[in-house]
């Protein structure tokens, strides 16, 4: 909330936010029509945990994705957002005394979301390991050590958040690593609140894993999804979760007491929009194929930008967010007397200000106690127009002009 104040004042370029700044398909777009001018009805309540067509749609497509047969009216849940999705699920499930793991660099709700059903977060990091050779790093190179995160696995635990592809990082969790994390789950009997928002959006070729589809996982998995990601309307606020009825049950207890039901028009704008992917699954006209494409050229982009002028970028495998090391400017950012200020903050400030250039500090996304750990970072985001992109590396381009110069 404080950098998206200082961007609207200061910067020329947000690629702080996590959001598109190019239209949604036009195919979206159309079924809003139809539904906004169709059936009068479709202004009325629909039914309160979705809309029939939607859950229907998504019940037939995690069939796909899952190889696991689903009940639309007990295997889907739909909210208002990811968001609201994942503040019923830490409602549901989490209770007083109640530990929770989240895997660090996370969404930053994650934290308050589990304090407020009076649950304590655990907090387990991703640790760097540098490539060798002298290559970029890659969102890969951020693994779980294996013994700490076991470590963190008690009789308290009652769930675990995992977030893949990853917010902020960009990282793609391998099968590995997802089995590793589902053989504790069930060592320990622990949720798995599996938060997917960026499924589709993969690159190089990347293999997208979901943790239910693994042994033992479907039973104690809630899987969450957003409309907003998958259809770059973010706007839009339609999400979900897809798990079994026992655990969404209580999903949808807390849901109906709380919003109660979702927009009607927008679920069936998107119940459509599914309808068409369903048809072209696996082909090259689907919209889950062309956009993490596009978004694969546009992250190239901004990598070739950020290195010109000295920045050192991790490739993320997937999301819509690129973090760069920037610890070669030390020199360029000044000291704050008497300040406890984080680099990164300071930095991001400083860029918001001097260059127009908006961005997020990666130490943002950590806990307290691992903060200061992580400050040689801020976080992009390439989800944007070529000519957002482009007017960010004029920005970049001049930037390294001045550097030369001095």
């Amino acid at each position: 909330v404080d950098f998206v104040k200082l961007a609207a004042t200061y910067s020329k370029v947000n690629l702080g936010q996590g959001f598109p700044d190019f239209p949604a398909p036009d195919f979206l777009q159309e079924a809003l029509k139809r539904a906004l001018s169709g059936n009068h009805m479709l202004h009325q309540y629909t039914r309160a945990f979705g809309h029939p067509p939607l859950v229907k749609a998504l019940a037939q497509l995690f069939e796909k994705l899952l190889g696991q047969e689903l009940d639309p009216m007990t295997n889907v849940v739909v909210t208002v957002g990811a968001y609201q999705a994942l503040f019923c699920c830490f409602q549901a499930f989490v209770d007083e005394g109640d530990e929770v793991i989240i895997i660090e660099p996370f969404f930053d709700c994650y934290e308050p979301m589990v304090k407020m059903a009076g649950g304590t977060p655990v907090f387990v990091p991703l640790r760097p390991k540098a490539p060798k050779d002298g290559k970029l790093m890659s969102s890969a190179d951020w693994q779980l050590d294996p013994a700490e995160l076991a470590s963190k696995f008690s009789e308290r635990t009652k769930a675990i958040v995992l977030n893949s592809p990853n917010n902020p990082l960009g990282k793609v969790f391998s099968r590995g690593e997802l089995e590793l994390i589902a053989e504790l789950c069930v060592k320990h009997d622990v949720l798995c609140i599996s938060d997917e928002v960026y499924e589709w959006l993969v690159y190089d070729g990347k293999e997208n894993t979901r943790i239910a589809s693994l042994p033992g996982m479907w039973d104690r998995t809630v899987i969450i999804g957003s409309a907003g990601k998958t259809f770059s309307a973010t706007g839009w606020k339609v999400g979900w979760t897809v798990g079994p009825d026992r655990l969404l049950q209580h999903v949808r207890t807390v849901h109906q007491n709380s919003v109660y039901h979702c927009a009607t028009v927008a679920q069936e704008a998107v119940a459509q929009s599914f309808q068409r992917e369903l048809t072209l699954y696996g082909k090259p006209e689907s919209y889950f194929v062309q956009l993490p494409r596009t978004l694969q050229q546009k992250r190239d982009l901004l990598i070739q930008s950020l290195v010109a002028v000295g920045m050192k970028p991790i490739i993320p495998e997937g999301t819509y967010f690129l973090v760069a090391d920037i610890s070669e400017f030390k020199s360029d950012v000044p000291e704050v007397p008497n300040s406890d200020e984080p680099y990164d903050y300071r930095f991001t400030k400083w860029m918001m200000k001097n260059k127009g250039l908006a961005a997020i500090p990666l130490s943002a996304f950590y806990s307290e106690a691992h903060k200061n750990n992580y400050t040689n970072f801020i976080r992009f985001c390439f989800a944007k127009e070529e000519a957002t992109l482009k007017a960010a590396n004029d920005i970049l381009q001049k930037w390294k002009k001045e550097k030369t110069s001095s």
